[in-house]
């Protein structure tokens, strides 16, 4: 599950910084009541590839991709890249500057000594930012996640890049892996109160391309993952941030684990088990542990950087550490995010994010 701190910021960016910022209900607002956007409900019909694209009505959504990358001589590397859409009012789209939508743009890059990170942002309307279908193509500024695939089948093959001053990326992420709904057939329940997300994924990406860092480039390959996810108000008020992991393991299988953190009582925990062919499992936390285990001192706070996870029912005890503990997104709202390796009864990598810590 990804869910980006961007509402309260956004808000107040169109809404001009002299103005003191409202007091938050859940982390960064995004508890907030929001009854004038579209409920998220159960029995939704996805449609693909229309679902690649903007949903009108609801207050945030975003395109969010990292992957796990190696170069020749085994270096590890990760790669991270998010377009977030938030609408300021539950209306459709229009153009030029009476549009009521901000863009936000995140991308990072990680290796086993470095994390850089950067921020891009823009109004709604003015071509700017934003996200087409024919051809599918989700843009902030130069960062681009652009379709090289058919019309009907747009994210079997796309480019992604980013640039900043301290690093690029240009990817070519390609797959013959199904689309897998997370959830209930893709209704994603974030609390026991019943806020929700609509969540989908593509895990299966094979990425390979230049990674570019402090002015040397890598040439690097590995596996990519995709979440989309669109919503109006996900979180409840008690909820202070969570840590979520997408997981590749080497026997072909896929964990997708959720522990959304509470100011009193115990964390709601949610996940999917994917097969090697993409049929799902849902996962609930009686099925589970997520259990923290060594911290480190990052940005003047204590972060659990290494866990244990154990899903009994299907033999998975491992480890996970993370590459870089120091894999601080220092950005507006800043939060943790990086890539992670698995020891134990499985081998492989994938993603960790953690916020409100």
């Amino acid at each position: 599950m990804k869910i980006k701190a961007c509402v309260l910021l956004l808000a107040l960016l169109a809404s001009g910084c002299d103005k003191p910022a409202p007091v938050e209900k859940g982390f960064a607002g995004l508890g907030n009541q929001a009854t004038a956007f579209t409920p998220v409900v159960p029995g939704r019909v996805f449609s693909f590839p229309a679902d690649h694209g903007p949903h009108d009505g609801f207050r945030i959504e975003w395109w969010y991709l990292t992957a796990n990358l190696k170069d020749d001589q085994g270096h590890e590397f990760g790669a991270q890249w998010t377009l977030f859409r938030s609408a300021l009012k539950a209306t459709p789209e229009v153009v030029g500057w009476q549009n009521q939508t901000i863009w936000l743009g995140h991308a990072a890059v990680t290796s086993a000594t470095v994390h850089h990170a950067a921020e891009r942002y823009a109004r709604g309307g003015v071509g700017q930012a934003g996200v087409s279908l024919t051809p599918f193509n989700a843009w902030i500024d130069d960062w681009q996640l652009s379709s090289q695939a058919t019309a009907d089948n747009p994210l079997a093959d796309v480019l992604l890049s980013a640039r900043d001053q301290r690093f690029s990326y240009r990817l070519r992420l390609t797959s013959t892996g199904p689309m897998v709904l997370q959830g209930e057939q893709g209704f994603s329940q974030k609390s026991e109160q019943g806020q929700a997300s609509y969540y989908y994924s593509q895990p299966f990406f094979q990425a390979s391309g230049t990674v570019e860092i402090d002015g040397k480039p890598f040439q690097v390959s590995g596996p990519a993952w995709l979440d989309r996810e669109w919503s109006s108000q996900p979180l409840t008020s008690n909820q202070t941030g969570w840590d979520w992991f997408s997981l590749h393991l080497d026997s072909g299988e896929q964990v997708m684990l959720y522990r959304m953190r509470q100011k009193d009582g115990a964390p709601y925990l949610t996940g999917t088990w994917i097969d090697a062919q993409g049929q799902t499992q849902l996962l609930h936390a009686s099925d589970m542990s997520l259990t923290p285990q060594d911290s480190a001192s990052v940005a003047g706070r204590e972060m659990p950087v290494s866990w244990s996870i154990k899903i009994p029912a299907k033999h998975l005890d491992i480890t996970l550490t993370a590459l870089n503990p120091q894999a601080w997104m220092d950005l507006r709202i800043p939060y943790w995010e990086g890539p992670v390796r698995l020891s134990g009864s499985h081998a492989g990598n994938g993603y960790l994010e953690m916020t409100g810590y």
